[in-house]
């Protein structure tokens, strides 16, 4: 069958570089904290790191934006010309993530088919995003792609393994590996293991995902085998990349050409170390009882009764509610496209946050509603894209910021 998780030729810092330096976090977190990139930026002066081959999106819409990206291209030439990397060709990567807490999800690196990617609603291909995409987004992370001769990948990708017989089961025969980092990460975010799985380890790891996907099949042919955990706009900025050097070069075959896959990470949707952490929403300047009432016409909302069951919560204190006619398969998007549609027509502003208790404690002001959602269970997560395309935006987040993917693995995506 076709496969879309494919082993890569994995880049990786000699031994005597420092890796805890060389390690930084993904590049779409603490995008409204400059203090903590400029803590970042001291931490690895004068050493090889990984922050210079990236651009924090806390610095996207800067005016020396086109500098920054001129000296990431140069970087990435110089740490290549000098020698910096050793290649570890058709390799997959075994990797232990002890997250701030302990936990350790385990996950394994090897590369996507872009050719199997649609980040299009109603995609039926075997990867897919979990949410929908911003196209917006994509085009100044295109031109950072574009001129960059090197990628490093914070994208998270989950299969469905209830199982747990494809990825968990590497930890068990590490012996047998080659061990190619062990350190700890900077900031407190824990520590970082990988071993380099044997040719034998990677054929039955890659024939295992095939009985997967042969297993997930419905009767129709349709089959969803890996769903965007993190870094869904870099993926799109992957693929809507490769779809653009198609069109630029009509008449060349660019099947095998190195910006056809993205690096990426693999994790198990059902490890014990993965936390989905629902995203509550308070809605602020609005009329609250007209807000209500529109919601009782469309939604049949009630506080008992047969439906999608929640809270809301004005002037801190919490009342149940219920939807009746339910517009989504989850609670989060019946919520989420009456809000859009509310706020569209009557104003009004709406935000996502983190935690019941921050959310209770901001609904004290005027002319505000906040809504409780709760988390959304693994088994849901599937069935939930099959059936809606993609998710509502913000429908969960998967653990803290600091336990986010940190830069390691490289691979060359210039021909």
């Amino acid at each position: 069958m076709t496969r879309a998780f494919l082993p890569a030729d994995v880049m990786l810092p000699k031994q005597t570089v420092d890796f805890q330096k060389w390690a930084v976090i993904a590049c779409d977190q603490f995008t409204s904290d400059r203090g903590f990139w400029a803590e970042v930026e001291q931490e690895v002066s004068g050493v090889p790191s990984t922050y210079r081959l990236i651009l924090p999106e806390v610095y996207l819409e800067d005016a020396d934006v086109k500098d920054r990206l001129a000296e990431i291209r140069n970087t990435m030439d110089t740490y290549v010309k000098d020698g910096l990397f050793d290649t570890y060709e058709n390799a997959l990567i075994y990797i232990e993530r002890t997250d701030s807490v302990g936990n350790i999800r385990a996950g394994v690196v090897g590369c996507v088919d872009l050719e199997q990617y649609d980040f299009a609603v109603g995609s039926t291909s075997l990867i897919r995003a979990t949410e929908a995409t911003v196209v917006e987004r994509i085009p100044p992370r295109v031109r950072i792609r574009e001129n960059a001769s090197i990628e490093l990948p914070h994208i998270m990708l989950l299969v469905d393994d209830a199982k747990k017989r494809l990825i968990e089961k590497l930890s068990g025969e590490t012996q047998s590996m080659r061990k190619v980092y062990d350190f700890t990460l900077m900031q407190g975010s824990g520590h970082l293991k990988g071993w380099l799985l044997s040719k034998e380890q990677t054929e039955v790891f890659l024939q295992t995902i095939d009985d997967i996907a042969a297993e997930q099949t419905d009767a129709s042919g349709n089959l969803l085998l890996f769903a965007m955990g993190d870094g869904n706009h870099s993926l799109a900025t992957a693929k809507t990349y490769y779809e653009q050097l198609k069109k630029e070069h009509p008449n060349e075959d660019l099947s095998k050409h190195p910006a056809r896959y993205a690096l990426c990470e693999l994790v198990n949707l059902h490890s014990d170390a993965l936390q989905f952490e629902a995203i509550h929403r308070i809605v602020t300047e609005v009329d609250t009882p007209h807000l209500l009432a529109h919601m009782t016409e469309e939604l049949g909302m009630c506080h008992e009764g047969d439906g999608q069951k929640r809270y809301m919560v004005i002037d801190g204190e919490k009342q149940p509610i219920t939807f009746s006619k339910a517009t989504s398969n989850l609670t989060v998007g019946t919520l989420q496209n009456f809000l859009d549609d509310y706020l569209k027509q009557y104003g009004g502003k709406i935000d996502y946050i983190h935690g019941e208790d921050a959310l209770i404690a901001l609904t004290g002001q005027a002319r505000s509603i906040g809504f409780l959602l709760p988390e959304i269970q693994k088994e849901e997560l599937f069935p939930s894209v099959q059936a809606d395309g993609v998710l509502p935006r913000k429908t969960f987040s998967m653990g803290h910021a600091k336990d986010k993917r940190y830069y390691m693995e490289c691979r060359m995506i210039r021909a």
